[in-house]
């Protein structure tokens, strides 16, 4: 079995941390030359902002709705991504990271430790946020495609998907 574990509006998601007073309010990041929206948050998200809208589109918008909009800090991001590793690291030993933001764990041989697959998930995804900060989806299944799968499934739920095929 597979884990996929995707970082929730991840650049936005690190902001928040620095800065808690944005929890629940609308933020969004821009691109490295500030002129594309790049990252949202859940708040900036149902407010109909899309990836890859240029700022100077919807000032209007930005104001009207009291939108935190960040420059791109790549630093930030990186070191943030490394903290989630680093507690992945701490459930399982082979992590293989997919994007700055989303990671696969291989959960063969764990049986014997995580006898439910949804309650280590739960768990897991507790320790992330407890030590970064950052909320995670966790999607698992027999395979990295069909983990994939089940993660787009655990956003529009708890958080946690397990896809076991029959």
């Amino acid at each position: 079995m597979f884990a996929l574990v995707d970082c929730n509006n991840f650049y936005a998601s690190c902001e928040c941390v620095f800065n808690p007073k944005l929890i629940g309010t609308p933020v969004v990041v821009l691109s490295n030359n500030d002129g594309c929206i790049i990252a949202r948050s859940q708040e900036a998200r149902a407010l109909d902002i899309r990836i890859g809208t240029p700022v100077h589109e919807i000032q209007d918008k930005l104001r009207q709705h009291h939108i935190t909009v960040f420059s791109s800090n790549y630093a930030l991001y990186g070191d943030m991504s490394a903290r989630v590793i680093e507690a992945l690291h701490y459930f399982v030993e082979d992590v293989e990271v997919y994007s700055i933001d989303e990671s696969f764990l291989d959960l063969s041989g764990y049986s014997h430790l995580y006898p439910s697959l949804e309650d280590m998930a739960a768990r897991l995804k507790a320790c992330v946020f407890q030590w970064t900060g950052i909320p995670v989806s966790i999607g698992i299944a027999p395979t990295k495609t069909l983990a994939k799968t089940a993660n787009k499934m655990a956003k529009k739920g708890s958080g946690v998907h397990v896809l076991e095929t029959v």
